[in-house]
């Protein structure tokens, strides 16, 4: 991998995972992994960015260096994840606000996909919006569990082998990343869908199972991922979304989704609300409110 001279890839760490480059005095995120983790897992995810450079909404890795007792990746400083802006806007996004980042994490997700990576670990804390002027741009972040295509199907004859453990996060993994299974593109995209719905209903219908442990808890949200209809799923939302649902649904294993078509489903949806693509999410409007109080 080419790093930066020592001299440059040097950084003054402050608070947590930022830090300031001290020759050209930008702000920068750092993610740490001691060197006792062998192979490096923050080796193969600063690889995993520089194959995905240049693609908009994704983070540029200045250096990857090691400092010490500490492997260090060195990016590009975000804003705040969409996590972060959903309990600032009360827990519930509009229709508007969610159908203006659909638009754009589909874009994301067919451009890692068109570089032969499976993010599976598609959430509201993975996704940060930009700083400055990039601050209406959405970027998808932590490939730390993600996985090359190609690699995974060699690994396996039958393109499925089974692993012990969920691989992603419980509340928006597909049912492929609850079973262990190899993930392919339209896992990422279930994964996607799950968080449309959990913006715009505040939670999801697999929130608060009661259970005695995780491993059971994680069992209770796969029986009901795999139980629900997408009527129910969709219940009382736009046509679009159960759209949605359905041709992920539809897609055979592996299959190549057309990304173009689920953009248009929720684009036309977008205009026949009547929105204006303004770039003026929820979070914008409170901000400006809480500005001029």
């Amino acid at each position: 991998m080419d790093d930066a001279s020592p001299h440059s890839c040097f950084m003054r760490l402050t608070h947590g995972a930022q830090g300031t480059d001290v020759d050209s005095g930008d702000e920068v995120a750092i993610k740490l992994e001691h060197i006792s983790v062998d192979p490096s897992l923050l080796e193969c995810e600063a690889e995993l960015y520089r194959s995905l450079s240049g693609g908009a909404g994704i983070p540029r890795v200045h250096a990857y260096v090691t400092e010490c007792e500490y492997n260090a990746m060195v990016f590009d400083l975000l804003g705040p994840s969409l996590e972060d802006l959903f309990n600032f806007c009360g827990r519930k996004f509009s229709l508007k606000t969610v159908l203006m980042l659909a638009d754009q994490l589909i874009y994301r997700l067919e451009y890692i996909h068109s570089n032969d990576v499976i993010h599976r670990d598609i959430k509201p804390e993975n996704c940060l919006m930009g700083v400055k002027k990039q601050g209406n741009q959405v970027y998808v972040t932590d490939l730390g569990l993600a996985t090359e295509r190609r690699a995974a199907e060699s690994s396996t004859n039958a393109g499925r082998s089974l692993h012990p453990k969920l691989v992603g996060t419980a509340r928006f993994a597909s049912i492929n990343g609850h079973l262990g299974v190899v993930q392919h593109r339209c896992d990422d995209l279930e994964s996607l869908g799950y968080m449309f719905l959990y913006f715009l209903r505040g939670s999801l219908p697999w929130q608060g199972l009661q259970a005695e442990n995780q491993e059971q808890r994680e069992e209770l949200i796969l029986e009901r991922k795999k139980s629900i209809s997408v009527g129910d799923l969709c219940e009382g939302l736009p046509r679009g979304f159960a759209t949605y649902f359905d041709y992920i649904r539809s897609l055979d294993f592996d299959g190549k989704p057309k990304y173009s078509y689920l953009r248009k489903v929720f684009s036309d949806l977008f205009a026949r609300e009547g929105f204006d693509h303004d770039n003026v999410f929820d979070w914008t409007i409170l901000k400006y409110l809480e500005a001029t109080k």
